[in-house]
């Protein structure tokens, strides 16, 4: 891979997102150096006339690329950092296969384990979203548990290697707990979140970049 290509990215994230992780996570394993710009999220600042300029949709992460173009959603940013590498494969099925995991985290996986995390790490006892937390909950074991309906007979999402879907399934799993849904009724899957954890270049959560 020629980091070359990669030189003078910027990211725009907050550290405690999981969304904004996957891209600093993938970027660690590639051993890219990057500008890393927080960006406040519960201040309004992905709303304020110069982010949106960056991105319209007023959300991090956002990548901003060598040639000043920006590219936002967390797992297109993971598709092009991860083209010509091994953590997308090759073959028109397996990158299909790949879409579907990364599809199923944005629809079915994120809105139910990432959704509860932030109630509960962000907004206060009596704000009226907690409300929403037993239905949410529930959804996020139902897609915890294909999760684990799948790991218990393969080591990895696609392709039996680690790739861009386990990095997108991983980001809020792995801190599925702190949106009180628990992980011992899931052993295939807590033994992938330590494959993940092995990986060279992990890098964890909250873990500042060091930006250039």
């Amino acid at each position: 891979m020629n980091t070359q290509s990669f030189r003078m990215l910027t990211l725009f994230d907050y550290l405690d997102s999981g969304n904004g992780y996957k891209a600093r996570l993938l970027m660690s394993h590639l051993g890219l150096s990057y500008r890393y710009i927080e960006v406040d999220i519960l201040m309004g600042q992905t709303r304020t006339r110069d982010f949106l300029a960056r991105n319209p949709n007023g959300r991090i992460p956002t990548l901003q690329l060598p040639d000043g173009e920006h590219l936002w959603e967390s797992d297109a940013i993971l598709w092009y950092l991860a083209e010509g590498t091994d953590f997308l494969p090759d073959g028109r099925l397996l990158r299909a296969k790949v879409l579907q995991w990364m599809f199923f985290e944005q629809y079915s996986h994120e809105p139910n384990v990432a959704t509860p995390r932030f109630i509960m790490r962000h907004l206060p006892a009596d704000d009226p979203r907690r409300a929403e937390l037993p239905q949410r909950q529930a959804r996020g074991r139902e897609a915890l548990s294909v999760m684990e309906g799948h790991l218990a007979v393969h080591p990895w999402f696609v392709a039996g290697r680690y790739t861009i879907a386990d990095i997108a399934l991983y980001a809020y799993t792995h801190v599925a707990e702190d949106g009180g849904i628990a992980l011992e009724p899931y052993p295939a899957l807590r033994a992938w979140l330590a494959r993940v954890r092995a990986q060279p270049g992990y890098v964890g959560l909250l873990d500042r970049p060091k930006s250039i």
